[in-house]
Formats: C-alpha cells, sequence, structure tokens
C-alpha cells in the first residue's frame, strides 16, 4: 500500500512538473510555433520584389516608365504651308527685301521665288489689265490671289521648269477660277519654251524679274476721259508699278487703281496734269504735263532702273 502510494504521489509530481515547463514564457515549443507563423507571413514573393529591390535590368520603375515615354516619338504636325498650300503661294525667301520695297510690293516681291505650276492658253498680249494685243507672244496670266487687283499687271517673271529649262514673260491678264495661288496662266508660245504642249501642266518655280530694255514709259488716259474724270495707264515699265500720282496745287494726290489697271481720280484733279510713277522698289519718276486724249498712247522719255 505505501509502495503504490509512492508511486501515484511520485506520477503526480512528474505531471505538475512537466505543465509547469510547458506553461514558462521562452518555451522552445512556443518560439517553434512562432517560428512557423513568422514563415508563413513573412517570406516575400519570389515574382514580386520589395519596393526598394532593383528590379532585374537594374532600372527602377519609375526610370522605367521614364524611358519608355521618351522613346515614343510624337507625331509629326502639319506644317502651316502644308495645310495652306492651296491658299497662298508657296515661297522660298532668297533675299531679305527692304521693310520699304516690302510695303510696296505686295504680294509678288523681289527676291522670292513662288512655287506652283503652269498651264497655257492661246493669248495675243491683251486681257484683263486692258493692254493692247501685239505680237509680244511671250505672255502670262496670273492667278486671281497673285493678281492681287491688277497690282501684277506689267510685271516680268522668270519661269523656271523642274528640267531647268526658263523664260521670262510679262503679265498682261488675269487667271481666275481654277488657277489656284502659284500658277500662271503661260501663252502657248512661252509654255512651249518649257515643255511640249502635250504636257499641258507642269510644275514651275518662278520670280519677279527687272529685265533690260531701251523701251520707254507710255501714258494713255481711258476712253471717256476728259478734265473732269479720268482714268490713267501706265505702259511698258520695267518694274512693277507701285503708286501713280498726280499734282495738286502744291503737292501730289495718289490715286485708286482699280482692278483693270487704271488709276481714277473721279474728280478730275490732276487730269491733263504732271504725274509721279513710283516702282516697288521705291523709285519716283515724273512725268511732264500730258493732254488728256482718250485712248491714245503717249510716250514719255523716262524709264524705271534694272534691279
Amino acid at each position: 500500500m505505501s509502495k503504490r502510494w509512492l508511486f501515484l504521489s511520485a506520477a503526480a509530481v512528474l505531471i505538475v512538473v512537466s505543465l509547469a515547463l510547458v506553461l514558462l514564457p521562452g518555451n522552445k515549443g512556443d518560439e517553434d510555433v512562432k517560428s512557423v507563423a513568422e514563415g508563413v507571413t513573412s517570406t516575400p514573393s519570389a515574382t514580386a520584389p520589395a519596393a526598394d529591390s532593383p528590379s532585374p535590368s537594374g532600372t527602377s520603375p519609375a526610370s522605367a516608365r521614364a524611358s519608355a515615354t521618351a522613346s515614343k516619338k510624337p507625331k509629326a504636325t502639319p506644317t502651316a504651308h502644308a495645310t495652306t498650300a492651296s491658299a497662298a503661294p508657296a515661297a522660298t525667301k532668297a533675299a531679305q527685301p527692304a521693310s520699304g520695297t516690302a510695303s510696296l510690293a505686295g504680294r509678288i516681291r523681289p527676291g522670292v521665288t513662288y512655287r506652283g505650276v503652269a498651264t497655257f492658253y492661246d493669248a495675243d498680249g491683251g486681257g484683263a489689265c486692258l493692254y493692247d494685243p501685239s505680237g509680244d507672244v511671250l505672255t502670262g496670266a496670273m492667278n486671281t490671289a497673285d493678281y492681287e487687283s491688277s497690282k501684277a499687271c506689267g510685271a516680268y517673271v522668270v519661269v523656271h521648269a523642274a528640267g531647268g529649262a526658263s523664260i521670262t514673260v510679262r503679265i498682261t491678264n488675269e487667271c481666275p477660277g481654277d488657277c489656284a495661288p502659284g500658277q500662271i496662266d503661260l501663252s502657248a508660245q512661252a509654255f512651249a519654251k518649257l515643255a511640249a504642249p502635250s504636257a499641258g501642266r507642269i510644275p514651275i518655280t518662278w520670280n519677279l524679274a527687272s529685265p533690260s530694255t531701251s523701251d520707254t514709259i507710255s501714258i494713255r488716259y481711258k476712253t471717256g476721259s476728259t478734265r473732269y474724270w479720268c482714268g490713267i495707264q501706265a505702259i511698258g515699265h520695267r518694274n512693277p508699278l507701285a503708286r501713280l500720282e498726280v499734282q495738286a496745287g502744291g503737292g501730289w494726290r495718289q490715286l485708286a487703281r482699280a482692278d483693270y489697271n487704271y488709276f481714277l481720280s473721279e474728280d478730275g484733279t490732276g487730269c491733263g496734269g504732271a504725274l509721279r510713277l513710283t516702282d516697288i522698289y521705291g523709285e519716283q519718276l515724273t512725268v511732264p504735263a500730258l493732254a488728256v486724249r482718250a485712248n491714245v498712247t503717249q510716250a514719255t522719255r523716262v524709264q524705271f532702273a534694272k534691279h
């Protein structure tokens, strides 16, 4: 009986000691449990590197995005002249004209090369500029935009074909309707100097000319002109005409230019008096008084300088 009691007592003590050991803090078993839990929640993903870790290529994600953005080229934006080629002549500046010259010249300016096309028609030297038909077969009709309400009348332009051929023509007419800015409708004879008539239409460049000539300028009063109303036309000027003025009182009065190439004095001021002509380069010529003789061409002794 005493042995059995001793055995039970010893077993009870062992149980108590074991429980005490299990419940003590810092127990290894508890650490093992904790270690297992941490292993589950702290192990980094093999496919998702930490934010501070470099990417496999050695470039941070932000740098990679910046690099990708920088490598994309922006789409080309159409240039202004590409969108307006049908509304204005394409012009390549070869030389910068003086500011005064530019203001007198209008659309067709010295030192500028224009691009367009050439066509042709049966011309006789007459047309919208109201010059008389003549034996001068090397003429052209300027498109409406560059005709500019007759400012182009009488101008000489050198027309260049793509193959290298060129011809100088005088503008005597306007080409309305289908003629685009930059286009010149040449006389058939002038076109034939550049290409075979069968071509019909060819690309060209052209620029203003100031040709050699021994001719002087002529003046003509329009049909119906009197000392009370008159229209005055200058003919044969080497350079484009920018202004025509009449002497009035102690000074000069500029006359308005009609789209049919006459300068009009609606109230008769200056009709039959001295005239002053100015070309687009600013040169001024004075013509002594001429009688008002309607539709009669009267010669002068003056001509603009060659440029």
